[in-house]
């Protein structure tokens, strides 16, 4: 059995350090430290880890944040992997910088990640794991806040938020959505 673990960002240097990429940022962690390397793959990067006897498939889509849907399709259906098998890992500027809200299904909250998955896959029931970007801006700003680049302050947070976020993957694979959810939600 496979765990698909889609951490969503947008393909291109342009993007490589901004707030919308804190999924491939997290996935960028896990792999890091787990000795394992993405290699491109269909519709996006994918590295292979085992942990704790389960595999986890990590994906970050090549398809740019509003066609996620596409790319994580594709990999459940040629993983054979059950919708409860994903967890798919976003930016929330709803959430506090560094707070973590997992979930097993529910609205995607104005995310077109979220949203783009939700109508390709057909529903909304499947794990997500929110990470809080802040809203450091002002009305109108939301779109380049989210595709800004992370301010020094922020920079000196990220290191153990992705940490923080790779363990819940790690988790959610392990010892499911529940115990996880209790364990890394944060107020």
């Amino acid at each position: 059995m496979s765990i698909l673990i889609a951490g969503l960002g947008n393909i291109g240097a342009e993007y490589s350090n901004t707030r919308h990429n804190i999924g491939f940022k997290v996935l960028d962690t896990l792999a890091g430290v787990s000795g394992i390397n993405f290699t491109v793959r269909r519709y996006g990067s994918v590295a292979e880890l085992r942990h704790k006897g389960k595999n986890f498939i990590l994906l970050k889509p090549s398809t740019y944040m509003n066609l996620s849907g596409k790319a994580v399709n594709y990999w459940l259906t040629a993983g054979k992997i059950e919708i409860e098998n994903l967890l798919v890992v976003v930016d929330d500027v709803a959430l506090p910088l560094g707070t973590l809200r997992m979930r097993k299904q529910g609205s995607d909250g104005g995310h077109n990640g979220l949203k783009n998955i939700s109508e390709v896959l057909g529903t909304d029931n499947f794990g997500r794991l929110r990470i809080g970007i802040g809203n450091g801006y002002n009305p109108g700003g939301q779109i380049d806040y989210v595709l800004g680049e992370w301010s020094e302050d922020q920079l000196k947070e990220l290191p153990a938020i992705f940490e923080k976020a790779a363990e819940a993957v790690k988790s959610f694979g392990t010892v499911g959505i529940e115990r996880t959810m209790n364990l890394f939600n944060t107020k």
